[in-house]
């Protein structure tokens, strides 16, 4: 079993060092270079929204991201301090407003939500932890 950890402070230029951390430990794993990107993306969407919404970019305060790999299984926990950003009551717009929007940096829980296998969030006092879980095929 492998354990990968990262504190990442609430500033969004910091989400370069979290695409980097997710990409060497990816690379790692059976998934393709499609899922190892989508997977990057998922996750950095998820980071994005809480470093914006629940942090307001306060760069003093931080988000920690541990990355598992178990029993064929990837597990991105993602926990942070505060209100919380509960990304499975997350309720998106429209599909076809979506496209008319173009948002631009990033897209969407919607996607999060395809692209990995299940999602989990807990929240425990003023703890949250949103947990990502995806598939991984034997090599």
């Amino acid at each position: 079993m492998m354990k990968h950890e990262l504190k990442l402070y609430c500033d969004t230029t910091r989400l370069t060092d979290l695409r980097a951390f997710l990409n060497d430990i990816l690379r790692d794993t059976s998934l393709s270079d499609i899922e190892q990107h989508q997977v990057t993306l998922a996750v950095d969407e998820v980071c994005a929204n809480l470093i914006i919404h629940s942090h307001g970019c306060n760069p003093q305060e931080y988000i920690q991201v541990e990355v598992e790999k178990e029993n064929g299984i990837l597990k991105i926990e993602i926990r942070d301090q505060g209100e919380g950003f509960n990304i499975i009551e997350y309720k998106e717009p429209e599909i076809t407003q979506v496209k008319k929007a173009k948002r631009k940096g990033g897209l969407g829980i919607i996607l999060v939500k395809r692209i990995m296998d299940k999602i989990e969030f807990e929240k425990i006092g003023s703890q949250n932890t949103c947990r990502l879980f995806k598939n991984l095929k034997s090599k």
